[in-house]
C-alpha cells in the first residue's frame, strides 16, 4: 500500500509538471521561466533545491557522528551561500538578463574562460544529481521491501524527474517545486511532533544531544582543525555561488526585488529546517536505542527511515516517504536541467551557432536526456560512497576553478582575461595536486586550490600591466 500510494504521488507530480509545460514556448521560458516567476515561488524554489537527499539523510547521519561541527559544510554553509548570493550576486547578475552563469563570463573574459568554466560547472553537477538518484534508488528498495534492487529504483526515479523536467524545463520545476515545498515542510514536521511525543518531549531529545556533545560547533583550537573547518564551511557557501541552477532562480524572477530577497529568505528557511531531520535522528537514540546504535555503524543514513518505517503508523510513513520524495525530486529536476541548459548555450554553441529558438530548445531538451543517462549510469557506479560526501566533493571543483574570476569580475575592475585563465588553471591544479598528494592531509585541497586562485587573479591581472609600466618607463627613461 505504502509503495502504490508512493508511485501515485510521483505520478501526480509528473501530471502536475506535464501542464506547467504549456507555459514553455523558447528557450528564455525554459531556461529561465521567462523571467516570470514571484517572489513566494523563488523562495520556494530555492529552499526545495537546497533540501535534497542529503538534508534529510546524509545531514543527520554526519550530526550523529560529529555533532555540528560536522555539517558545519551543510546545512550552515550551503544556507550561508543562498544569503550571499541574494546579498552580493543577485542584483548586478539579474541586471544583466543572461541565460546561463557562464554567459557572464563570456561577457566578461571571452569564449575561453567560457568554456572553461561551463565544463567546470557542468562537472559538478555529476555528483550532487548522483546523490539524489542514489537517494532514489534507496527509497523504492526500502519501501519494496528489497524486491526492487537500488539500480532499478535510481532508473524509476530518474524517469519519473525526466517525464516533466524534459518538456517543461524551468517552468515544471518551479511549480513542482512549489508543491513538493509545501508536503516536505508539513510532512516532516508532523513527524517531528510525533516523535518528540514517543521519546517523551523535545527536552528530552535535546539533553541527550546535550548531554553526547553534539551541538559542539567550533573546532578544536589547532591550526589543522581550524583549516578544515575553515575549508569545510566555504566548500558549499562559496564553491555553490558559480552555479547554474542557482542562477536560474535568480534570474526566473519577475523583478530584482525577487531576485535578491528570494535567495536570503530561501538560505534562512533552509538553516532553520535542517535542523529538523537532526532533531528525529537524535529522537531515534531515544526510541529505539539498539538499533539505532546498530545502523550508526552499519549505515547511519538508514536511522531516519527505519525510524518511521519500524516505529510509527502507516499515517506517519506516508508523510514521511512524500517529504523525502518531494526533497529529492526537486533537487534531482533542478540539478538535471541546470548543466544541460549550459552545455546547450555555451559548449554546443561553438560548434552549432544558433539557427532558431525553436532548434535551440530542441537540442536542450535532447541534453537533458543525455545528461540524465550519464548521471544514472554514473550514481550506479558509485554505489556505496556517503551522499553527503557526493554533495561535498560537487562543489569543490566549483570553488576552486570558477568563484574567484566570478567574484573579481564583478568587484574588481582590473580582473583581466589572462587574470581569470590564471586563477582557473592555477586554482585546479593546486587542487588536484594537493587531492593526490600527502600534503591534502595537513591542509585541505580546496582551501590551497581556492588560495592558489585568488593568486593566479592578481598575479595575471596585475602583472601584464606591470611590465607595460615598466618597458614605457624604460622607453622613456633609457638611463633607467
Amino acid at each position: 500500500m505504502l509503495l502504490t500510494l508512493v508511485i501515485v504521488y510521483l505520478l501526480a507530480t509528473i501530471v502536475l509538471g506535464l501542464y506547467a509545460a504549456k507555459r514553455v514556448k523558447t528557450t528564455a521560458d525554459f531556461a529561465i521561466a521567462g523571467r516570470h516567476l514571484p517572489l513566494v515561488m523563488i523562495v520556494t524554489t530555492t529552499f526545495a533545491t537546497w533540501f535534497g537527499s542529503e538534508t534529510v539523510l546524509g545531514i543527520p547521519a554526519k550530526f550523529m557522528s560529529g555533532g555540528l561541527n560536522g555539517v558545519v559544510e551543510d546545512p550552515f554553509g550551503a544556507g550561508s551561500c543562498l544569503i550571499l548570493v541574494g546579498i552580493f550576486f543577485a542584483a548586478k547578475l539579474y541586471r544583466m538578463t543572461l541565460l546561463t552563469i557562464s554567459d557572464y563570463y563570456r561577457e566578461r573574459y571571452g569564449r575561453t574562460v567560457e568554456v572553461a568554466c561551463s565544463l567546470i560547472i557542468m562537472v559538478s553537477y555529476l555528483g550532487w544529481v548522483s546523490a539524489q538518484v542514489t537517494a532514489l534508488g534507496l527509497v523504492f528498495n526500502l519501501l519494496s521491501g528489497g524486491a526492487i534492487s537500488v539500480p532499478v529504483g535510481m532508473t524509476i526515479g530518474v524517469v519519473s524527474i525526466l517525464a516533466y523536467t524534459l518538456f517543461g524545463g524551468m517552468w515544471s520545476v518551479a511549480v513542482t517545486d512549489f508543491v513538493q515545498m509545501i508536503v516536505l515542510v508539513v510532512g516532516l514536521s508532523v513527524i517531528a511532533v510525533f516523535a518528540s511525543s514517543m521519546a517523551g518531549g523535545a527536552d528530552k531529545v535535546i539533553s541527550l544531544a546535550t548531554s553526547q556533545d553534539l551541538f559542539r560547533f567550533l573546532p578544536e583550537p589547532s591550526f589543522k582543525d581550524i583549516v578544515f573547518f575553515i575549508a569545510a564551511a566555504i566548500t558549499i557557501m562559496l564553491g555553490s555561488i558559480p552555479q547554474q541552477d542557482v542562477f536560474q532562480r535568480v534570474m526566473s524572477a519577475n523583478s530584482e526585488r525577487a531576485a535578491t530577497r528570494g535567495p536570503v529568505i530561501g538560505g534562512v528557511c533552509y538553516i532553520l529546517f535542517a535542523f529538523v531531520p537532526m532533531f528525529l535522528v537524535a529522537s531515534a537514540l531515544i526510541i529505539m536505542p539498539e538499533r539505532t546504535a546498530e545502523l550508526l555503524k552499519d549505515d547511519p543514513q538508514k536511522v531516519l527511515p527505519s525510524l518511521v518505517m519500524e516505529t510509527m503508523p502507516f499515517v506517519m510513513q506516508v508523510l514521511f516517504f512524500g517529504a523525502l520524495l518531494s526533497a529529492i525530486k526537486s533537487t534531482a529536476s533542478a540539478t538535471l536541467l541546470a548543466p544541460s541548459v549550459t552545455f546547450t548555450e555555451n559548449i554546443w554553441r561553438q560548434f552549432r551557432p544558433r539557427t532558431s529558438d525553436k532548434n535551440e530548445l530542441r537540442t536542450m531538451r535532447i541534453t537533458v536526456l543525455v545528461f540524465s543517462l550519464f548521471v544514472l549510469a554514473y550514481a550506479i557506479k558509485s554505489q556505496g560512497t556517503s551522499i553527503y560526501e557526493m554533495v561535498s566533493g560537487a562543489y569543490q571543483v566549483t570553488l576552486v576553478g570558477a568563484f574567484v574570476p566570478l567574484v573579481f569580475g564583478l568587484y574588481w575592475k582590473r580582473a583581466s582575461t589572462q587574470g581569470a585563465i590564471f586563477s582557473i588553471v592555477l586554482g585546479i591544479l593546486t587542487w588536484v595536486v594537493f587531492l593526490a598528494t600527502p600534503a591534502g592531509e595537513e591542509f585541505p585541497a580546496q582551501l590551497a586550490g581556492v588560495l592558489a586562485g585568488l593568486m593566479g587573479m592578481v598575479l595575471g591581472s596585475l602583472g601584464p600591466q606591470a611590465i607595460a609600466n615598466r618597458h614605457a618607463a624604460h622607453l622613456s627613461h633609457p638611463g633607467l
